[in-house]
């Protein structure tokens, strides 16, 4: 073979070796990206004139939605928790199956006498609120209590000061309700309470703690009350 044909043939074959090898590299690059992609997960965000990648969040696990940690309940029954007040400072907090339906998390706790009525068969929140017994009007607690129905269960808990403006009428309410404190508290007492219309939780689940400067845990006020434990669902 000529000598020109010969080092025209050795350029090309070089050529194409180059080209090979630069396709094979960018192959195994495409391939590479291909898998990273695969298992990350993005989203696509405007930042001023330019795109850029945003890594989203993996779905909170269940372990972290259910805040409470309740135990499981048998067939038929729910789990509940309460907590009181402490001092004027933590807000009460109460849990139905795992879920705090009230608390400072939720933004709906305060002072006074802290509520959740739920619907014994079904536990949806039917009512849900606060009543300052100390400044404020205790007639929207008594249309609370008055409205309720048969197989209604309802969830009470002490913050601060739950006392002062309550009416033997209130009293007297709260007492049908299964309590059997509730006419012996008093200024800044502690109190936890579940009780309901009709034959439901009746006289079972109670804790009141006297505030006596001698055994406060805090300053003014005697420590605070915890109680939970599983309640039979509502059946005519």
């Amino acid at each position: 073979m000529p000598a020109v044909k010969m080092g025209r043939y050795l350029k090309t074959s070089q050529a194409m070796k180059g080209i090979l090898q630069y396709a094979g590299g960018l192959l195994v690059f495409l391939l590479v990206a291909l898998v990273i992609l695969k298992n990350t997960s993005y989203s696509i965000t405007l930042d001023g004139d330019y795109l850029k990648p945003k890594e989203v969040p993996a779905t909170p696990s269940q372990s972290k939605v259910r805040s409470c940690g309740l135990k499981v309940c048998p067939a038929g029954t729910f789990s509940f928790s309460i907590s009181s007040g402490a001092a004027n400072v933590v807000a009460p907090k109460i849990c139905i199956q795992n879920r705090m339906v009230l608390g400072s998390v939720q933004n709906n706790a305060g002072v006074g006498l802290n509520v959740v009525v739920l619907n014994g068969r079904t536990l949806q929140v039917v009512k849900l609120g606060h009543y300052d017994m100390y400044s404020g009007d205790v007639q929207p607690l008594i249309e609370i209590l008055q409205g309720l129905e048969k197989g209604n269960i309802v969830l009470m808990a002490s913050y601060d000061e739950p006392a002062t403006k309550l009416t033997a009428e209130a009293r007297s309410l709260i007492e049908g309700l299964g309590s059997t404190s509730i006419k012996a508290l008093g200024f800044r007492d502690t109190w936890v309470f579940v009780g309901g219309k009709g034959d439901v939780a009746k006289g079972r689940f109670e804790k009141h703690m006297k505030n006596n400067k001698e055994t406060n845990k805090y300053d003014g006020w005697p420590e605070m009350l915890q109680m939970d434990g599983c309640i039979p669902l509502f059946h005519e």
